[in-house]
């Protein structure tokens, strides 16, 4: 451990996207849009799910309107900081808002990732066990599933969070990252990390690997099971109804792997940025146009809310 002045930081700086001031305020407008197309495309899905009884009955879309939640959640702890510093001269933080925007995006961000999975297992038994679906995806399992993605995530970012408090800081450093992520912060501290490393290196990857690991499993039982259909057409219809969720799965997982499952090196601190970027703004803009784009059933309930609302 580095023997330097340790000290009560107030704020942190933030490295951001570019050096060049100019560069990063021709961010601005795109990364506003983008933000707004994330506020209008998940508010867009939550309100036709639970204005669609038929949508809020079924499982997959009922877990779609709790991830629509959760990328709405998860770019609102992040994108407004981002757009308030792409302005700003002095790219700042504070001590307590780091710690909170924090603790906001591992449990949101997770719970995504369970989410995901929940979503991953509806389709397994909707295509491996069809004759019991109804019984084994009822309202009560569903409910449960939900409630089991949002509590143990919150528990999961209570006990990082609880761990980073007592961590100390030398002079305020530059979180070498747009927002305040554990591993960045980790970088600008001077308190030994043995404790949280040792953490993130066993409850951490569960948690993180344990869901796309069931995701895993899940769809190689589905891709036997439809292989055994005889018709193609029945194949492809097997296949499209998982289309948008694999779609979703590796754009989430790909950024989320890129950023933390390599070894650790400064020369792809940048790289990093983007791909953080990635599945911090981009995933949750695109998402509920991937659900509705290639979804008859949600084109359908959304011309007849235009077709009530406007006729």
């Amino acid at each position: 451990m580095d023997h330097k002045n340790t000290t009560q930081v107030s704020e942190f700086f933030l490295r951001g996207f570019s050096s060049e001031p100019e560069d990063e305020k021709l961010l601005f407008p795109i990364f506003l849009f983008m933000y707004l197309l994330t506020i209008v495309g998940n508010v867009t899905i939550i309100l036709l799910i639970y204005s669609d009884r038929h949508l809020l009955q079924t499982p997959m879309y009922f877990f779609l309107s709790h991830l629509a939640v959760a990328d709405l959640g998860f770019a609102s702890s992040i994108v407004p900081q981002v757009l308030q510093n792409l302005l700003s001269q002095k790219k700042t933080i504070s001590y307590h808002g780091c710690l909170a925007q924090m603790f906001v995006a591992i449990f949101i961000g997770n719970a995504d990732s369970y989410i995901l999975a929940s979503m991953a297992y509806d389709r397994f038994v909707a295509i491996c066990r069809p004759l019991y679906y109804a019984s084994i995806m009822n309202r009560k399992r569903c409910l449960q599933m939900v409630t089991a993605s949002w509590t143990i995530t919150m528990f999961h970012s209570s006990i990082y969070t609880f761990l980073m408090s007592r961590v100390e800081f030398c002079d305020p450093g530059e979180i070498p990252q747009f927002f305040c992520d554990l591993y960045p912060v980790l970088a600008v501290s001077c308190s030994d990390s043995y404790i949280i490393d040792l953490v993130l290196m066993t409850e951490g990857v569960v948690e993180i690997l344990g869901p796309f690991v069931l995701i895993i499993i899940s769809y190689a039982f589905i891709f036997f099971t439809i292989m055994k259909i005889p018709s193609a057409v029945a194949k492809r219809k097997a296949f499209s109804t998982c289309g948008s969720h694999i779609c979703v799965v590796v754009m989430y997982f790909g950024g989320i792997s890129f950023v933390y499952f390599k070894p650790n090196s400064n020369l792809v601190v940048r790289q990093d940025t983007w791909a953080a970027m990635m599945y911090t703004m981009v995933n949750p803009m695109v998402n509920p146009f991937i659900y509705t784009l290639r979804n008859n059933e949600m084109k359908a309930a959304l011309k007849r809310v235009i077709k009530k609302h406007f006729h």
